[in-house]
């Protein structure tokens, strides 16, 4: 976690998410766009970039991460999720960038979690000179056991959404095609009455002799 996100300014944000000292952000990724976000991190820290396609088309974005001299640290094309942890080389400001530019039709809700540094300890136990009490210790367990629920609950919900979406797609197609199938019964029905007509009223070849003469 450590150093704050300097997030560019986007069209839409659907959600900001403040975890600590890091960032966690989901974000509306038109087709054809791409969004870059800027952190600036100091040499030798541990940082660690996560991103998942909640929605949109087939839930995959090209994602680039550079350094500040423009170095490429990590690319990825057309994927649905990831995680990739690196130590900064130098100081600087870091670029991540998502693109959807591939895309023509197919607007995409992106989940990233930035995470820069070590989390801060708890108040008054960074500091601590003497072996932590029991209570201490205790506090520190819980702190990061409640830190790893906070993740889970948040893989859980855009698990929950991403779900929710193909579910709704699904029933939208199954819609359109129960649609299309009626509409073609319909079709062969109508057909198959016609032609039955046509059938049954057919002129006898007596009656077409008559006629002709």
């Amino acid at each position: 976690m450590g150093e704050p996100l300097l997030w560019t300014v986007i069209p839409v944000i659907l959600a900001v998410i403040s975890v600590a000292d890091g960032g966690e952000l989901t974000f509306e990724l038109p087709d054809n766009a791409k969004e870059c976000f800027y952190q600036e991190i100091n040499r030798n820290v541990t940082s660690t970039l996560e991103f998942q396609v909640v929605t949109g088309g087939q839930y995959d974005v090209d994602v680039q991460l550079q350094a500040p001299r423009g170095e490429v640290i990590y690319r990825q094309v057309k994927k649905q999720f990831d995680s990739h942890t690196f130590i900064s080389a130098e100081t600087g400001i870091y670029t991540a960038c998502f693109s959807n530019e591939f895309s023509t039709f197919s607007h995409k809700l992106v989940y990233m979690d930035w995470q820069v540094g070590e989390e801060k300890p708890l108040p008054g136990i960074g500091e601590h000179i003497t072996v932590m009490t029991q209570m201490e210790s205790s506090s520190a367990e819980i702190h990061k056991a409640l830190n790893k629920i906070i993740d889970y609950q948040t893989h859980h919900r855009l698990r929950e959404a991403q779900g929710r979406k193909r579910a709704e797609d699904l029933n939208e197609r199954v819609m359109w095609w129960s649609i299309l199938e009626t509409v073609a019964i319909l079709v062969v029905t109508i057909g198959q009455v016609f032609i039955l007509k046509n059938f049954f009223t057919e002129k006898k070849p007596s009656q077409m002799l008559l006629n002709h003469k």
